[in-house]
């Protein structure tokens, strides 16, 4: 595991690696493209999956943004004993619907056999939470945490339709970064509550700007973060402002709240 600068985690950890999305904005797959990628010789599975058994001296990131499972990871957690929260698969989707279920229970047996942690999961595919649960695959522990990314009103829509379906039980987040669009969160229908301010039914919410040197970077205006909070409050639902928003809303302004301190 590393540390990490991400405000809302201690560690961050990639037993799995690499996406098929093709997300702009991509900090991830900067990083990885960063490294020489196929440094190794390989047989890939179907699909273009790589599984690597040991670490490589050569580059983290062996087979590029390819997704990989580094099964040498999986005891990481373990050797962590004072407890933290874990952000797991930074540099990844592991719900992405390329991910073979084998990976995804290989990573919840990890989480598993170190409960001393939380973990936080985040996908831009919902859907796959839901399949999941269904096949009574999807952990419910309390230090587990589902989340999803909305950066638009269209992923937003399809984050409520999402989450509206998984079970009460189920520890749930969104996060909006970087947002790139006013996001209509108040007056929208709920599978689950019907009729309500916020469309969340969501434990948390985060919201982070664009980051990078882009020349399309999307830089959000303030009113758009005071909608999301205030129907946020409406809900109390907790909110957490990634320090990508401190040049728009105001340090005095921030919100650093975490769902399990209250």
């Amino acid at each position: 595991m590393n540390k990490t600068k991400i405000e809302w985690c201690n560690f961050t950890w990639n037993p799995v690696t690499g996406c098929l999305h093709t997300c702009e904005y991509c900090y991830a797959r900067r990083i990885a493209n960063r490294f020489d990628a196929k440094a190794i010789d390989g047989n890939p599975l179907p699909g273009g999956l790589h599984i690597l058994e040991d670490k490589l001296k050569s580059t983290p990131f062996p087979f590029g943004f390819e997704p990989a499972l580094h099964r040498y990871r999986l005891d990481e957690p373990q050797k962590q004993t004072k407890p933290c929260t874990i952000f797991v698969c930074s540099m990844a989707d592991l719900f992405g619907e390329w991910v073979p279920d084998e990976w995804i229970e290989a990573v919840f047996a990890a989480c598993k056999k170190a409960p001393q942690h939380r973990y936080l999961f985040l996908t831009k595919n919902p859907q796959r939470y839901i399949e999941l649960e269904r096949r009574f695959m999807l952990p419910h522990s309390n230090n587990m945490w589902y989340g999803t990314t909305a950066t638009n009103n269209e992923q937003f829509s399809k984050a409520v339709n999402s989450f509206g379906k998984l079970s009460s039980k189920t520890k749930t987040f969104l996060s909006v970064e970087p947002i790139l669009e006013n996001i209509n969160a108040v007056g929208v229908r709920t599978p689950k509550k019907g009729f309500c301010a916020l469309a969340f039914i969501f434990g948390w919410v985060i919201i982070g700007a664009e980051t990078g040197n882009s020349k399309n970077k999307v830089i959000p205006e303030k009113a758009w973060i005071d909608s999301i909070c205030n129907a946020a409050d409406e809900t109390e639902i907790p909110v957490f402002m990634k320090d990508s928003l401190i040049p728009i809303v105001g340090e005095e302004n921030m919100r650093r709240e975490f769902p399990w301190e209250r």
